[in-house]
């Protein structure tokens, strides 16, 4: 078979054997020959999260919309499902997700198992939705979990990093559909968003801040709020000492933003302005990696003096940062468990080893702010560092011992930061 990568092309998957099931039938018979097994979703991971030496299924196959219950206002999917398919089906039938990540491009699965996240003050990460679990586990049996039968584990499972089975079938709850608009505003000084934050910050349903951090500004803010039946909403001419942009916009300068959702406040469906980059074109060439850091809320603006200052070290590194809002969660490898968040997010272009060399100083500006890394990014915060961070990963750790005693759904991933168990060799 011809060497598998990631999206970004950063990562090389060391599976032994690959397989498509086209059931679920077929999940549970590959899960009960091997050994070890994990995984794939939509390849969005920046890291060796889902990957394994031994056997990897891919759920691409396992990409249908089950059910749709309007009596509970929920609707059932296959884990390979993509947000921009499940998207279109739910508005088609008058419904709506709570939130979405800026790419549709990703799998329901994938990133509920990994906190991935959009943006809003009230509104957590999209794992949040998530009201019941179909998992295949060790023993290739089906199990079922959910948010009402199961309120002591459930919590556990949500966010469970690929390490407690197959998550074959998600239930999540449904809003009724609504339309939106975006308008992106450009250059919010620093010192206008330390004056106005909580202001800035809950403007709209989702509030995206981009910068390079070379100067202390945010060169764009992308506000997209729904629409309503009254007036048509005419945005100031200037905003927090914000101007609006003339024309539409790619978060990174210079770039054609044809493959960005529309802007210019014309209202569409909801899930055609809440991601940053439409289903039908690719949002870049992959030529990139990801980190980010989730901060508490209440130490943001600290963080973001902390960043700033260390801009002439990152400026070779980064092609763009982008700050986001997420509210709590009871999730417990969430990063946003019990403490509403800001995520900052950093785009590096692909030198691997020149950003991991850079990390260590980023990831010592934000300690004193309690950051927590996003599970499928790059990072380097070390493995027993995490506990203080996540304080229900002990927890965690013995739900996955007692869900998989013999370690089928583990990786080198789960062995160090999860286990705290490192080969030699492994990052």
């Amino acid at each position: 078979m011809t060497e598998q990568r990631n999206w970004a092309g950063n990562y090389t998957y060391h599976a032994a054997n690959w397989h498509c099931p086209r059931g679920v039938e077929e999940v549970q018979e590959q899960v009960r020959r091997a050994e070890r097994v994990k995984v794939l979703g939509s390849r969005h991971s920046f890291n060796g999260i889902a990957d394994t030496g031994a056997t990897m299924l891919s759920l691409e196959h396992l990409n249908r919309v089950v059910s749709l219950d309007r009596e509970q206002g929920t609707v059932t999917v296959e884990g390979g499902i993509r947000y921009g398919e499940l998207s279109r089906f739910l508005h088609g039938q008058g419904y709506a997700l709570p939130n979405l990540a800026s790419l549709p491009h990703i799998s329901v699965a994938g990133a509920c198992a990994t906190a991935t996240h959009g943006s809003g003050d009230r509104v957590g990460n999209l794992a949040t939705a998530v009201s019941s679990l179909e998992l295949v586990t060790a023993d290739g049996e089906i199990v079922t979990v959910s948010r009402d039968g199961d309120p002591e584990t459930f919590p556990g499972m949500v966010v469970g990093l690929g390490g407690l089975g197959v998550v074959t079938r998600l239930t999540l709850d449904v809003i009724p559909t609504f339309e939106m608009r975006q308008d992106v505003y450009e250059n919010l000084a620093l010192e206008a968003l330390e004056d106005h934050f909580d202001a800035v910050m809950s403007s709209a349903d989702s509030v995206s801040l981009f910068t390079d951090w070379r100067h202390p500004r945010f060169y764009q803010v992308w506000l997209k709020r729904r629409v309503t039946g009254r007036a048509p909403l005419e945005p100031p001419r200037e905003w927090f000492g914000a101007v609006p942009a003339p024309q539409d916009r790619h978060p990174i300068p210079g770039i054609s933003p044809v493959n960005c959702t529309p802007q210019m406040g014309v209202p569409g469906p909801w899930h055609e302005r809440l991601p940053h980059f439409r289903l039908e074109y690719t949002p870049s060439s992959g030529e990139e990696l990801q980190s980010e850091y989730l901060v508490p809320r209440q130490h943001a603006l600290a963080a973001f003096r902390a960043i700033h200052a260390l801009s002439e070290q990152m400026a070779p590194l980064l092609q763009v940062s982008e700050v986001r809002s997420v509210a709590a969660d009871d999730l417990w490898m969430s990063p946003f468990y019990r403490q509403p968040c800001v995520g900052i997010h950093f785009t590096w272009y692909r030198d691997e080893a020149a950003v991991r060399a850079f990390l260590p100083r980023l990831e010592a500006a934000l300690a004193p702010f309690g950051a927590r890394p996003h599970w499928g990014k790059v990072f380097t915060v070390a493995p027993e560092v995490l506990p203080g961070l996540f304080g229900k990963l002990p927890d965690f750790r013995r739900l996955l011992e007692r869900s998989d005693p013999r370690g089928k759904f583990r990786n080198a991933f789960l062995d160090r930061y999860i286990f705290g168990e490192m080969e030699p060799g492994t990052t």
